[in-house]
């Protein structure tokens, strides 16, 4: 085999879309940029609103592929030609495409993949979804570690594969940066979030059925019936017109408002009278860590994986059961009617620091930081 470049790190992942894990690993590109690592982000299609993020000291090279499976004979020209130290990838298309790259360059380059949600909620109820499951199955004990990001996520991928248990290394996301209280403090273009109008409650996430917003929706319609309140959703997805009816049905028109993607959702966060995750599954959400860093009160489903570590069992916020809009609504009010739960502790949001992430990474990555 070739031998490598011991001080390059290529960050491979389809594209830079809205979603938290993209944003997760921009996050992450900066740190280690920061630690004077070499970064390639190797992209499936160089597109996506995060794209703008990416620090000026990092290489970006688009394989120019539809998609993540499809760019396989473009990842394994990068591999031969640049040989990096590592690659890393992120959510389960890639992470395959990282492993198979790696095998057919037949380059020394050190292969970690990364899983960001519960392994038992990923689709593979379809054709395509049982053969992605098979890949996955038959591949992942190929890489040389499997990151996780946090220990509910360990223990789902551990029961569904078998995988050496010290071969996966749970590591926070790095989610607290700097420039999150900056963009938390920037000016809010929108009237509802005004100190004269009523308390705003705030979602943010991938329309999806995952993020589960109608079961907020509902939750919402009944606070609604108890105090003046306003929701905003920010996010785009494939729900919106089922989420958009759900409005309708339930009369709460005038004060729902599914906002749309935004580039800086921090300074919603900052302005919210309460946050709330609704979600059926996640890996460890990233906007209720950021929402927990910027003093927001938040509600959440305790739903696998993440928000029960997060929130140290409820210590730091509400946990509601999910598919329960009643007592996520009874949580919410309480929430509004008792504003001091904003105060965390800053040991709430100290594992997920970018220091904190970067320092276990660069032992995973196995590259050396110069400075």
């Amino acid at each position: 085999m070739k031998s490598c470049d011991s001080k390059t790190v290529a960050i491979f992942l389809a594209e830079l879309g809205d979603g938290g894990v993209q944003r997760v690993m921009v996050n992450l590109t900066q740190g280690l940029i920061e630690r004077g690592v070499k970064v390639d982000m190797v992209l499936a299609k160089a597109e996506g609103p995060y794209l703008a993020e990416i620090p000026k000291a990092v290489r970006i090279v688009d394989l120019e592929s539809k998609r993540a499976l499809t760019s396989l004979p473009g990842l394994v020209r990068y591999l031969r030609s640049e040989k990096p130290a590592t690659i890393l990838s992120a959510m389960e298309h890639a992470n395959i495409v990282a492993i198979w790259a790696a095998w057919l360059a037949r380059v020394k380059t050190r292969v970690v993949i990364s899983v960001h949600t519960s392994y038992r909620f990923l689709e593979f109820s379809s054709i395509r979804g049982r053969f992605l499951h098979f890949l996955i199955r038959k591949s992942y004990s190929w890489a040389n570690t499997v990151v996780v990001v946090s220990e509910a996520a360990k223990k789902d991928l551990l029961d569904s594969i078998r995988l050496e248990p010290e071969f996966v290394k749970v590591i926070y996301n790095p989610v607290v940066m700097p420039e999150l209280f900056i963009k938390a403090k920037m000016p809010l273009d929108h009237h509802w979030f005004a100190s004269n109008e009523p308390p705003v409650i705030l979602g943010v996430g991938r329309l999806s059925k995952k993020k589960d917003f109608q079961n907020l929706i509902r939750a919402f319609s009944l606070v609604h019936q108890t105090c003046p309140v306003r929701l905003v959703i920010i996010g785009e997805g494939e729900e919106r017109v089922a989420l958009e009816n759900l409005v309708m049905e339930l009369g709460v028109k005038e004060d729902v408002d599914l906002h749309g993607f935004v580039i800086n959702p921090y300074s919603y966060i900052a302005h919210a009278a309460v946050f709330v995750l609704s979600s059926v599954c996640e890996g460890l959400p990233t906007v209720l860590i950021e929402s927990l860093a910027i003093g927001t009160p938040v509600v959440s489903t305790n739903c696998p994986c993440g928000p029960m570590e997060i929130l140290a069992g409820g210590k730091y916020g509400k946990l509601v059961p999910m598919n329960d809009p009643k007592k996520m609504a009874a949580s919410i009010l309480d929430v509004l009617q008792n504003r001091n739960l904003s105060v965390v502790a800053d040991n709430a949001i100290s594992p997920f620091t970018l220091e904190t992430s970067v320092n276990k990474y660069l032992q995973v990555l196995q590259c050396e930081s110069t400075k």
